[in-house]
């Protein structure tokens, strides 16, 4: 993690939860870590290790992958662009060295290298993002190449950028913002229920678990890579099981990925899935991504096993899970 975020006074995500949503808010990511993935076998490699048609990603876009093992089991949940002279991977920070350490297992006769990058990584966010970034980074384009560094659309009102120490520090002195921690990311990105494998959950589940096949993160088309077996049988036989949904409830503290989650049967409870991810505010309202069981009714009901005496229910997914194929 780079030291420039403690020289920045970002302020809890959570500390007033009734106060409206920023207009623009500069939140520090500084959780999530990134790898630039550089030389002439770049594009042909990683083709053959990531779920996505990572060959016929444009300059001006960003891709969600997975990275799998040959089980089809996901080390890594990915963002790539174009950046500098290769390709950007973005992850979170605790996965970063062991997704790294595995996905270049076998290019040692590619013409590849993978350089960690000293870069700050920042989040903006509001009804006035687009508009900043436009400003700062140019008005064309879901991934930016500016004087500044390199700006990343996710979502409307919601931008990843990568940017060095100076730059960072010049842009917040000349932003109008409001200056957050990680935490209002992540809120964010419960809420456009972007899935994220930790170090906790690495492993452990399939790319459609997590919904990547409606994120267009998964190509069905492209050929063979690293676990892509697993992924083609879970669609065309129908094997996978689980999906990724939003639950909200109460909670005494933050839920982290890896904490378990138990379901209602009758009067009874039963082991129900595992958070990916979690927030919560100050009174205590939280809301999570957790795989669970694809077959569950939509008024079950849900606890976290940590928390019994608080019941939680699903809230809807901002995208579909039907399969038009």
């Amino acid at each position: 993690m780079s030291e420039w975020y403690q020289t920045v006074a970002f302020e809890p995500a959570d500390t007033h939860p009734s106060d409206p949503q920023p207009e623009l808010a500069i939140v520090a990511l500084d959780n999530w870590a990134i790898t630039k993935v550089s030389g002439d076998d770049t594009k042909s490699y990683l083709q053959g290790q990531l779920t996505c048609d990572i060959a016929s990603l444009a300059e001006d876009k960003s891709t969600l992958a997975a990275h799998c093992d040959p089980k089809g089991k996901i080390w890594s949940v990915l963002r790539f662009f174009h950046y500098q002279d290769g390709l950007a991977m973005v992850q979170p920070a605790s996965i970063e060295a062991t997704q790294v350490q595995e996905v270049k297992k076998y290019a040692i006769f590619s013409k590849i290298a993978f350089e960690k990058v000293d870069a700050v990584l920042l989040g903006v966010i509001g009804t006035q993002a687009d508009k900043w970034v436009a400003d700062h980074f140019g008005p064309q384009g879901d991934v930016r190449q500016g004087q500044a560094g390199t700006a990343v659309y996710i979502e409307p009102h919601r931008w990843l950028l990568v940017v060095d120490a100076a730059n960072a520090t010049a842009l917040i002195n000349q932003a109008s913002a409001t200056l957050l921690t990680h935490e209002y990311w992540d809120k964010w990105d419960i809420d456009a229920a972007l899935p994220r494998i930790e170090q906790a959950t690495s492993g452990e589940f399939i790319p459609q678990s997590l919904n990547l096949q409606a994120l267009d993160a998964i190509s069905f088309t492209k050929g063979c890579y690293t676990g892509q077996e697993t992924v083609a049988r879970a669609k065309y036989r129908g094997m996978n099981k689980r999906a990724m949904y939003k639950l909200s409830g109460q909670a005494e503290h933050t839920p982290v990925a890896g904490d378990k989650i138990e379901r209602a049967v009758g009067d009874n409870w039963r082991s129900g899935g595992t958070v990916i991810a979690g927030y919560r505010d100050v009174n205590g309202n939280a809301s999570v991504l957790a795989v669970l069981p694809n077959n569950l009714d939509d008024d079950t009901a849900f606890r976290l096993a940590e928390s019994p005496s608080h019941a939680w229910h699903h809230e809807p997914l901002p995208y579909s899970l039907d399969d038009d194929d």
